[in-house]
């Protein structure tokens, strides 16, 4: 039996595409089309992948998203957002969702997203402890940092984004390298998901995000991890 994917959406024809088309690659699929049921069939059974839709009767998606982020720093949440609402994609982000697709999209947009997603999250990170320096911990089996004995609970993107700049120290990331490196796909959009990602993963282990010590940005290039 393949993967679980949780589908929440209210117009019929795009929920039809997305149920065809996941099908046909192998999913078990389950259909929400309004916020509360969304979380009721996720409570029912966690499923590997959670497709958002921003606009939703009952309970938006920012709102689903922000309820599931409160237990579940683990399961790859993508928002499904209108082409001419940027702020809804930043937002999303906000809150904990992994990615966004922008409406309308392609079917192999959608495969590469859905596939990258569940697959990093099926990784298997050897050792429990992969990092520890001055008070400063990963644990790669938590899937958290800790900074000063201090869980940050981290989702799992943010989780991998300081893991993968923190097996580095001291090299320089570009956004594009981050975002196949860390997404695990060529990026369909802008570079914004990176930005929010690094600002979010700030505010969980930084004393002060606006003075970074272990993040750090250099100007016109990218992000680097202080060793």
């Amino acid at each position: 039996m393949g993967k679980t994917v949780l589908i929440v959406d209210d117009e019929k024809n795009i929920v039809d595409i997305l149920n065809f088309n996941l099908k046909k690659e192998g999913y078990e699929v389950m259909v929400a089309h309004d916020g509360h049921s969304a979380l009721e069939k996720y409570s029912l059974k966690r499923p590997a992948l959670i497709l958002l839709d921003v606009m939703l009767p009952r309970l938006d998606g920012f709102e689903v998203c922000k309820r599931i982020r409160e237990n579940d720093n683990i399961t790859p949440i993508i928002m499904l957002t209108a082409l001419e609402e940027e702020t809804d994609k930043v937002l999303g982000l906000e809150l904990g969702a992994d990615d966004y697709i922008t409406k309308p999209f392609s079917v192999r947009e959608l495969h590469a997203r859905v596939r990258a997603n569940i697959r990093r999250t099926d990784a298997q990170v050897e050792g429990q402890t992969g990092i520890k320096q001055d008070g400063f911990v990963i644990d790669r089996e938590r899937f958290d940092v800790y900074v000063n004995g201090c869980g940050a609970e981290l989702t799992q993107r943010e989780f991998e984004l300081v893991s993968f700049l923190a097996s580095s120290p001291g090299k320089v990331f570009s956004r594009e390298e981050l975002l196949h490196e860390v997404w695990q796909y060529d990026y369909f959009g802008d570079l914004r998901a990176v930005d929010v990602a690094v600002r979010r993963l700030r505010e969980k282990i930084e004393t002060d995000s606006a003075r970074p010590a272990y993040i750090m940005t250099k100007r016109g290039v990218g992000y680097y991890f202080v060793g």
